[in-house]
């Protein structure tokens, strides 16, 4: 027997179709048509569990696209957090490189302000060490004129006792 060549409904319908021609063909002793049937239903059972399995993919399909969508938006907050962290650490060694040089500028201007003062200190030393060594030495001028005068006087008073020949 040749197979029928109609077209044959699909779906939930076709199932239907399918079943009743099937059955018919089974009151009606019919093979050819009970064969349709069967195959028409089958068909139809087919296409409803292609659909569902496609539903399914899609269904993973959309579903592996959202948990991309959550690990890429996981890893772009990772990798902004790091660059944030970065950030600060090198804002961190900025300001410690700057808190340093300030150190050392204020370290430098204290240095120098002492050695300035200890030159001005020096320098009032020395000044205070030469006035004191001319006022010594005026004394000493002082002392030797008069110790000078009083020799004269004593060889006046001497000779003036006791002339000597000259």
């Amino acid at each position: 027997m040749s197979e029928p060549t109609e077209t044959t409904t699909g779906g939930a319908l076709g199932r239907v179709v399918g079943k009743v021609k099937a059955a018919a063909g089974s009151l009606l002793g019919d093979d050819a048509l009970k064969r349709e049937g069967n195959l028409q239903h089958a068909q139809a059972e087919a296409e409803i569990q292609a659909e569902r399995e496609a539903e399914e993919s899609e269904l993973r399909r959309r579903e592996a696209e959202v948990e991309q969508q959550r690990v890429d938006a996981a890893a772009e907050r990772e990798r902004l957090q790091a660059e944030t962290e970065a950030e600060a650490r090198h804002e961190k060694i900025e300001a410690e490189e700057e808190r340093r040089e300030q150190a050392v500028e204020r370290e430098a201007a204290q240095k120098k302000a002492a050695n300035e003062t200890r030159k001005n200190v020096q320098e009032a030393a020395a000044d205070a060490a030469e006035q004191a060594a001319a006022h010594r030495r005026a004394a000493e001028a002082a002392e030797t004129a008069r110790l000078e005068n009083e020799a004269r006087q004593a060889e006046r008073v001497a000779d003036a006792i006791d002339p000597e020949v000259q």
